[in-house]
């Protein structure tokens, strides 16, 4: 992509969203270089529209911070019934405080998932924001091959105001491109929302 036509790509999605800017605002030309770069390393913003704004919004400065994800962990076991169980812990921060969250599901996905949505209630002023979001699809590509394979996960989330968004996560492992995507939903619904900044 050459910077004249990628600036103009750039430009043309902004005012699509109503994110008001200078043509000469040298925060254009970030984002540009940064959708390169991401876009060199497995992103691809044309079905992620919520994951674009995120990142066009947080580069223009108008998305505070919500939730800051510390650490996860994710482990997954057969039991002697052979049933697979995957479970989840996350140590979340909110207005400095650390939350832990603790799922299990299905899959590695769906367990962080879990994690975050049964655990909702701890999440102080938040709760009420995400307890109506529904993860709907989750999709996941190869971008290379080998057991070094870079993944991208794409994941559709929805809530009761029935507006559904998609965002995406990639990185060499699955697990962690899901939790990037999976943030990103949280973010976009909570920006969406109006909720207010962590402290």
């Amino acid at each position: 992509v050459s910077d004249q036509s990628g600036k103009s790509n750039i430009v043309s999605r902004l005012k699509s969203i109503g994110i008001d800017f200078k043509q000469d605002d040298p925060k254009i030309k970030k984002l540009l270089e940064e959708v390169k770069d991401r876009e060199f390393i497995g992103y691809s913003y044309d079905g992620a529209d919520a994951s674009f704004e995120l990142l066009a919004r947080r580069i223009m400065g108008e998305i505070p911070r919500y939730i800051s994800i510390k650490s996860y962990d994710v482990s997954v076991k057969k039991n002697s019934s052979g049933k697979i169980i995957s479970s989840a812990k996350a140590q979340l921060e909110v207005d400095k405080k650390l939350i832990i969250c603790e799922g299990e599901g299905n899959g590695p996905v769906h367990a962080l998932d879990n994690a975050i949505r049964n655990n909702v209630d701890k999440l102080a002023k938040y709760s009420q924001y995400l307890k109506d979001l529904k993860l709907v699809d989750y999709k996941v590509r190869i971008l290379n091959t080998g057991t070094e394979a870079v993944t991208r996960v794409s994941i559709e989330s929805t809530d009761l105001k029935g507006k559904n968004w998609f965002t995406i996560g990639v990185s060499e492992n699955i697990i962690d491109a899901s939790f990037k995507a999976l943030v990103d939903s949280l973010d976009y619904k909570l920006f969406k929302d109006n909720a207010p900044a962590s402290k």
